[in-house]
């Protein structure tokens, strides 16, 4: 989903420079892990009751229970200036949890990797996108994103037949094959400069080429 490279008119570096403001911000990132339901309203309602905050909706994590509903929220995605890219994203969010759920129901689970691992995973997808790759802790190596996606789509292939959302989790092959949004922008920058553009000019032809975009899907 890395879909923001640019910050005040300028290439960060990152596929995703997003993460790096929101962090700057308590009560974000990755999620501390909880033993039950219980234990975490005890957490939030401690901070409640310290008047730190008014109520869940002022957590942050990347992956937060509903305030409102008896649902996960799914927060670190940018985002997604094509609605083929937001429905794979959104397609495969519930893919995954409805993968995990049949693994509680088996009393089985997905085996659980100290946090500042999966944070080292986390810091390499909102540098490189989907572009890069990430470390497969059980191979202990790098994997190529679209390999590793190839592996995705299948271990929910289950999940999405049920949900009926195959097609659009399918389609994170062709964002893992083509490149996301971090990665066009940056490629219409280029053009642009290459052109004669002024860094002013290039930027507007970024925000032009994300305007088009998004207009598309309407």
């Amino acid at each position: 989903s890395a879909s923001s490279p640019f910050w005040q008119g300028e290439d960060t570096g990152l596929a995703c420079y997003r993460l790096t403001v929101f962090d700057n911000f308590p009560r974000t990132g990755l999620p501390p892990v909880f033993a039950s339901w219980t234990e975490y309203e005890q957490a939030r309602e401690s901070l409640i009751a310290a008047g730190v905050l008014d109520d869940g909706t002022k957590i942050w994590w990347d992956l937060r229970p509903s305030h409102h509903f008896p649902t996960l929220e799914s927060r670190i995605c940018d985002v997604s200036p094509r609605i083929e890219d937001a429905l794979a994203l959104a397609a495969v969010t519930q893919a995954i949890c409805r993968m995990l759920w049949r693994l509680r129901r088996r009393n089985q689970r997905w085996r659980q990797y100290d946090r500042w691992l999966i944070d080292e995973n986390r810091w390499r997808a909102q540098r490189y996108g989907a572009s890069g790759s990430l470390i497969d802790f059980g191979k202990g190596t790098l994997i190529p994103m679209a390999d590793l996606v190839e592996e995705l789509v299948e271990l929910v292939a289950e999940d999405a037949r049920h949900l009926r959302s195959v097609e659009e989790v399918g389609h994170l092959k062709r964002i893992a094959a083509e490149g996301g949004s971090a990665d066009r922008q940056r490629r219409v920058h280029a053009a642009a400069v290459e052109a004669g553009a002024t860094a002013d000019e290039a930027i507007d032809a970024v925000t032009r080429h994300l305007i088009d975009e998004f207009g598309s899907g309407l």
